[in-house]
């Protein structure tokens, strides 16, 4: 089965940035919007604008490490500037990251399969939906990338529909049954109702929400000429984020007022059913399961090529670099697998529990790793071998502002009482991580 220990070079650009974004365009948008606006009312998009300025420099920070060393992926990067130990650390806490995403995911996706068949256990649901993403996680990266292309592709078109939807009805090209929807931006306590601080509340869920994006830096190790594209396609990429994220929040705060969204839908049905179309919830339930499928499917390939890069480079099980012959890692496809079933099968005992343990990781982990990714980015700056033709602008003010600012961000997560069992779960984890790091790389002490 494992014939050789390469990946293979056949991912193109139009596949990297939808993977990126089907990793980040998920729950995050089409459900998390309802909690991020009851936060901080209309003025959250300032949160998603400030939270993508930050994606920005870290993605630059990748962009320009991946021209001066190519083949190389973002934890790579992290062990040229600071040695084996904090890769080992980083790198681990990103399958751990990815672990807990795909679980919740194919766990919520199941739910959302259960609108239209209640009748069957939400478990056996799960596990039909991750056995459908290891199968296509097991076809070789070109087919997988096609797939996620247009798995990721279609919620996209989705969001783009709202937006012209949402747009006309609220300019009134479409008629309805309010005259002035813009003053919903204003009225019901102002723009910002529970004040500026509310921002940095949100923040908390919209790096959640962002996270995935940093893909593009795991992707590198199998894209064509990847230092030659990377930059465009982190340019083109970020701006796209940032709309798809930006201008569905404005629609939805200037159609329904603020403090009227309830978690019991999602906004974007609540937006649809505005239409008059007579359909909504269930063209909504399809694109909330392709969203989730497909930032699950995102997270599986970042936790596989993640783990195979650690077993390569001797931070890892060495059966972990073991690759098929369609260049797929066999083995730490297999450990996803098992994961996925023994998830699914949390949906028969505690689902609401574990869902409130696993909801607080994704966002203090992604908040580590783009600290990482910031601070390897100002070391190596200093002694690359060669001169790369994108640079990241400001250095390094920028990149160390950012790292201060994640960093921030991360204290927050700690101090947020809500956050509590989750953090202290990820505490542990890095405390174990830094302990077997030391072991494991005793010479490097």
């Amino acid at each position: 089965m494992a014939t050789t220990n390469q990946l293979q070079k056949k991912l193109l650009p139009r596949h990297i940035s939808l993977m990126a974004m089907g990793g980040a365009i998920g729950t995050g948008i089409f459900k998390g919007s309802a909690e991020t606006v009851s936060l901080a009312g209309p003025g959250v998009v300032v949160a998603y604008i400030f939270a993508g300025l930050l994606l920005l420099v870290v993605m630059g920070a990748i962009a320009e490490m991946a021209m001066v060393y190519p083949n190389t992926n973002m934890k790579g990067f992290v062990r040229k500037a600071f040695g084996p130990r904090l890769s080992f650390i980083t790198g681990w806490l990103y399958c751990i990251l990815w672990l807990a995403v795909c679980i919740i995911e194919v766990v919520v996706a199941g739910s959302f399969l259960q609108y239209w068949l209640p009748s069957i256990p939400l478990w056996v649901l799960s596990l039909i939906c991750s056995i459908l993403l290891i199968a296509i996680n097991m076809m070789n990266v070109k087919n997988y990338g096609e797939f996620e292309f247009w798995f990721a592709g279609i919620k996209i078109a989705m969001i783009i529909v709202f937006i012209i939807l949402g747009a006309c009805i609220l300019f009134g090209i479409i008629p309805s049954g309010q005259a002035n929807y813009l003053e919903n931006f204003t009225s019901h306590g102002g723009f910002f109702p529970n004040g500026g601080t509310s921002i940095f509340a949100a923040l908390l869920i919209v790096m959640f929400s962002y996270g995935g994006s940093e893909l593009i830096g795991v992707t590198v190790t199998e894209a064509k000429d990847a230092e030659k594209v990377l930059p465009k396609v982190i340019k083109s990429f970020i701006f796209r984020i940032i709309l798809f994220y930006t201008l569905p929040i404005l629609i939805i705060c200037g159609l329904i007022p603020w403090n009227q969204l309830t978690n019991e839908s999602s906004p974007f049905v609540q937006v649809l059913s505005m239409t008059g179309f007579p359909f909504a919830d269930h063209l909504m339930n399809f694109i909330l399961i392709i969203a989730v499928l497909s930032a699950a499917n995102s997270g599986i390939y970042g936790c596989t090529r993640m783990m195979y890069s650690l077993a390569d480079e001797g931070e890892g099980p060495k059966i972990f670099s073991k690759v098929s012959k369609n260049g797929v890692p066999v083995y730490s496809l297999l450990v996803m697998a098992v994961v996925l079933v023994l998830g699914s099968m949390i949906a028969l005992v505690a689902q609401d529990q574990v869902f409130t343990l696993l909801m607080a990781f994704p966002g203090f982990i992604v908040s580590i790793v783009w600290i990482s990714i910031c601070l390897a980015q100002i070391k190596l700056r200093r002694s690359y071998p060669s001169n790369p033709s994108f640079k990241l602008w400001g250095y390094p003010y920028i990149s160390a502002f950012t790292a201060v600012v994640l960093g921030a961000i991360a204290i927050t997560f700690v101090l947020n009482e809500a956050n509590r069992i989750s953090i202290i779960a990820c505490l542990v984890i890095i405390a174990v991580l830094a302990i077997l790091s030391i072991f494991k790389f005793k010479k490097d002490i």
